[in-house]
């Protein structure tokens, strides 16, 4: 692993939630598995005038104890670090203080001007603050510099790209790092060794021995207190043009030339440009109604606080899409996600051909189902294998049964995904962070889908979602496979 130089990591946000729940505590899981170096500071941005240093290393200290930390391990920890910049107005001024406030802290510490700007903020806060920081000299420094932005870049084709060509007047592409914490998940990882390392499943990988490919992302949460947001977004903003989007370039892009980042994020990019067009009757979308998950009652999204009145927003995506190359032609790739479900669930999988002819007909049985590969992403990671064998019976009769693998009794704990992400953008290793040209290639799939207006098909809180999602599959022959607990 390449080491990690001192640093400074600088969170714009530094007092939201975030940061709280995912930033910090991953920033000290690094530190205490010594994957930081000797020196790193943290300085928390935010538009709290009435904060300092004091304020942010207590609320820092809130922070561990709520991940699990002794009062004493994180005190000693906040107090060595942790610093406070107010920037409540975002003018030109505020960015030059910040800048001087900058080199101070690297001044007293002895840091050498290596910078992380990590932008956990609303996504209309993403342009002044990257062209702030351009206009003050902070997009290059005596070290390195490297912006994180989060998800979503954008709200459709054309955004990205204005986004996209923000970041570019200020930033090298080689300093963008947009964060899509999905792709940090070990599991995730883990799709990419477990088709090029293991040459039995990459030589089954094509057209000739797979049916269909099913990616399902689950949330058993409604919109919750998030109805401000996701009622501008909904699932296809939210969930499609990313997470799940990423989950079918990692599973169906060519094997890469090297694992390196440009390599990697090349190939990414060639599965997306061979996106078929997306017709109509390829898409279902739909909104939870009342229903029960878990034996309590769930109210509808039109019930939900904070949901305008007629809103539209759909909480459901299904879609059948087609890759137009030569190893996954004919291939359906049938994706899913959506809110209030019955359990939270993201799993791929991959449904291979039946064998062409059955020889077990003489013996009365031909109930031959297709060989599944299952990969759990979330929860309880691994992947299981389904195949037929016969049972010890007579007359001759076949079971499908699974074989399994199981990473937390393999590993144990994993660590969690911002961990890898940060840890990665500290090493300056892109490879799992998406590509100015992933972006736009993906919004310009779906962005007849956000300008056409499709129906929205109602669904029972707690049910795999509307009906019509089912006949999506079913005109090809096909169903949703259930979930299997690995």
């Amino acid at each position: 692993m390449t080491d990690v130089p001192p640093q400074l990591f600088v969170i714009f946000g530094g007092t939201g939630d975030l940061a709280k729940r995912k930033l910090i505590p991953a920033l000290h899981r690094l530190g205490s598995r010594n994957l930081l170096g000797e020196k790193q500071a943290i300085l928390g941005v935010a538009r709290d005038e009435d904060f300092d240093d004091d304020a942010l290393r207590s609320w820092a200290r809130e922070a561990l104890a709520d991940a699990g930390v002794g009062a004493d391990e994180a005190g000693d920890w906040c107090d060595d670090r942790v610093f406070y910049q107010s920037l409540p107005n975002g003018t030109a001024d505020e960015f030059q203080a910040l800048a001087q406030r900058i080199e101070k802290i690297e001044g007293d510490l002895g840091l050498p001007g290596n910078r992380v700007f990590y932008l956990a903020l609303p996504p209309g806060a993403f342009p002044p603050t990257i062209a702030g920081l351009g206009e003050a000299g902070l997009n290059r420094s005596p070290g390195w510099t490297r912006l994180v932005v989060e998800k979503p870049f954008g709200r459709d084709a054309a955004s990205a790209r204005e986004l996209n060509e923000l970041c570019h007047q200020h930033f090298d592409e080689s300093q963008i790092y947009r964060i899509d914490h999905y792709l940090g998940k070990e599991t995730v990882q883990n799709l990419l060794v477990f088709r090029f390392a293991n040459a039995i499943f990459e030589s089954l990988w094509n057209r000739d021995r797979i049916e269909c490919v099913q990616i399902t992302v689950a949330e058993s949460l409604g919109v919750g207190s998030r109805a401000d947001y996701y009622d501008r977004a909904g699932a296809l903003r939210d969930m499609v043009q990313n997470h799940v989007t990423q989950l079918l370039s990692l599973i169906a892009m060519e094997v890469p030339t090297t694992f390196d980042a440009d390599s990697v994020r090349y190939e990414k990019i060639k599965v997306l440009k061979a996106l078929d067009e997306i017709r109509p009757q390829d898409v279902v979308l739909g909104r939870y109604g009342p229903g029960s998950i878990d034996g309590r009652d769930v109210a509808g999204y039109l019930d939900e606080p904070d949901v305008p009145d007629g809103s539209h927003t759909e909480t459901f995506v299904s879609l059948r899409l087609r890759i137009d190359n030569w190893r996954w032609q004919g291939v359906p790739f049938y994706l899913r996600t959506g809110k209030s479900m019955p359990r939270r669930l993201t799993q791929i999988a991959v449904l291979f051909r039946r064998a062409p002819v059955c020889v077990f007909e003489p013996l009365g049985s031909c109930n031959i189902g297709s060989n599944v590969l299952i990969l759990r992403l979330q929860p309880d990671e691994g992947f299981v294998l389904c195949f037929d064998v016969k049972e010890p019976s007579e007359p001759l009769t076949m079971r499908t049964l699974p074989l399994s693998f199981h990473y937390r009794d393999a590993f144990g704990e994993i660590p969690e995904a911002y961990e890898t992400l940060v840890l990665d953008v500290l090493t300056g290793d892109q490879t799992l962070f998406v590509h100015a040209e992933e972006t736009e290639a993906s919004w310009n799939r779906y962005d007849p889908i956000l300008q056409s207006s499709l129906p929205l098909h109602d669904y029972a809180a707690g049910s795999w979602g509307p009906a019509a999602a089912d006949r999506l599959l079913a005109e090809r022959g096909h169903t949703w496979h259930p979930p299997v607990d690995v």
